[in-house]
C-alpha cells in the first residue's frame, strides 16, 4: 500500500503548522510573521525532528493576548463586564 497525503483541503486547521502555513493561519505573510515571532509577540515553533512546528493552540493564545484592550465590545457591554 502506498502512502498517501492527505489533501490540503481539510475543513479545519492542524494542530501543528510550518511556519508557512503558521502564517497563512494568522493571514499574514511569511515575512511579517517571523518579524512577529523574532519580536517575541508571537511564540518561537518546537522542532520536531529537524522541522519547526508550531502549536495553533499557542498561536490562537497568543493572538488573544496581541489584541490587549482593542476588542469590538460596547460601550455598555465593557461597563457590565459582559464579555462577546
Amino acid at each position: 500500500m502506498s502512502a498517501h497525503k492527505l489533501a490540503d483541503s481539510l475543513a479545519y486547521p492542524p494542530r501543528g503548522m510550518r511556519a508557512d502555513r503558521a502564517a497563512a493561519y494568522l493571514d499574514m505573510s511569511p515575512a511579517s510573521f517571523q518579524r512577529i515571532v523574532d519580536e517575541e509577540l508571537l511564540p518561537r515553533g518546537h522542532t520536531v525532528k529537524g522541522m519547526v512546528i508550531w502549536d495553533r493552540h499557542e498561536l490562537d493564545a497568543a493572538f488573544e493576548s496581541l489584541k490587549g484592550d482593542d476588542d469590538n465590545r460596547n460601550t455598555m457591554h465593557k461597563l457590565l463586564g459582559i464579555r462577546s
